[in-house]
């Protein structure tokens, strides 16, 4: 059970922009200011309350929650990894491609599109039939992502799309996809960033009986998947780490006084929410942090 509380994470924001002030990134009014706005949180009858606990939901449970309204608009990681994926797999010749964790097919419908024979695999029932209604000409499995069902040297190509922060250990799962692959083939991954994620871009969730849930996830370091890809033959042929796009400018956010109660929004179902009660601190503390991490390996010739 994680315990989760308004204030913690706000004073999170304020200490992770001040470790950045302490290196020289910003200026003595500016840490003079968050000192200020720490006493001022710490104040606000209205963040003092208690958190709440919130549930830890396995992939198969909550990908089953969330099948409904994975593809909404509102998931911003689609518009982050796409063009780089999409970019990567362009400059690949035609072949089997197996999309592990395929979830509803949003990559799936790519690489079919691009003459690929698909080979879907998740672990959720409910979000492969959303992708099976998508891609009709893919192939559709339950699998795990250690036991694919694929043969040796089956894959011309592994994509691997916003899965991995879901595997506490990403070792297993490498080998396994350079098993599939032939000589040659090519892996392609995405996730979130571990900056991302510990800063709490881990997705949340309501069950069904409306309290909130966060799905298991794990920070893996860059590093993590060197040291997973390098061992099995996997040699890197690309990363990136792009970051959110700038939002347009405008006018700082209004702050509440000290003296008005400040008021948290839904932030138990989505901790951003929380950002406009301290909008300085947020901004330094995410300041130029990226948001996704994108790999392309190859597996290697013999």
């Amino acid at each position: 059970m994680i315990y989760e509380h308004p204030l913690a994470y706000l004073l999170g924001l304020e200490g992770v922009a001040l470790l950045r002030a302490f290196t020289g990134e910003f200026d003595r009014d500016f840490v003079e200011s968050r000192i200020a706005e720490i006493r001022e949180l710490l104040a606000d009858e209205a963040l003092a309350g208690d958190g709440v606990d919130v549930r830890r939901i396995g992939a198969v449970e909550g990908y089953a929650l969330w099948s409904a309204t994975y593809d909404a608009p509102g998931n911003a990681a689609f518009a982050i990894d796409s063009p780089v994926i999409s970019e990567i797999v362009d400059a690949l010749p035609a072949g089997v491609a197996v999309d592990a964790a395929c979830g509803t097919g949003r990559i799936s419908a790519v690489l079919a599109e691009r003459g690929h024979r698909v080979l879907g695999v998740d672990s959720s029932p409910d979000m492969l039939a959303v992708a099976r209604e998508r891609v009709p000409d893919g192939e559709f499995s339950v699998g795990d992502l250690r036991r694919l069902p694929v043969a040796d040297a089956g894959a011309d190509l592994v994509v691997c799309a916003l899965a991995l922060t879901h595997v506490p250990d990403l070792g297993p799962v490498l080998a396994e996809f350079a098993r599939v692959l032939r000589p040659g083939g090519h892996l392609v991954l995405s996730d979130v960033h571990p900056e991302g994620v510990l800063r709490g871009s881990i997705p949340t969730l309501r069950g069904p009986d409306g309290k909130p849930g966060r799905l298991v996830s794990h920070r893996h370091l860059v590093g993590d998947y060197l040291r997973a890809a390098l061992p099995v033959g996997l040699r890197l042929r690309r990363c990136e780490e792009p970051r959110r796009p700038s939002p347009p400018e405008a006018a700082s956010p209004e702050v509440a006084p000290p003296s008005a109660p400040r008021n948290p929004g839904p932030w138990e179902l989505w901790p951003w929410s929380l950002l406009e009660l301290a909008p300085e601190a947020a901004r330094a503390a995410n300041a130029d942090i990226p948001a996704m991490l994108i790999w392309h390996f190859q597996r290697e010739e013999s």
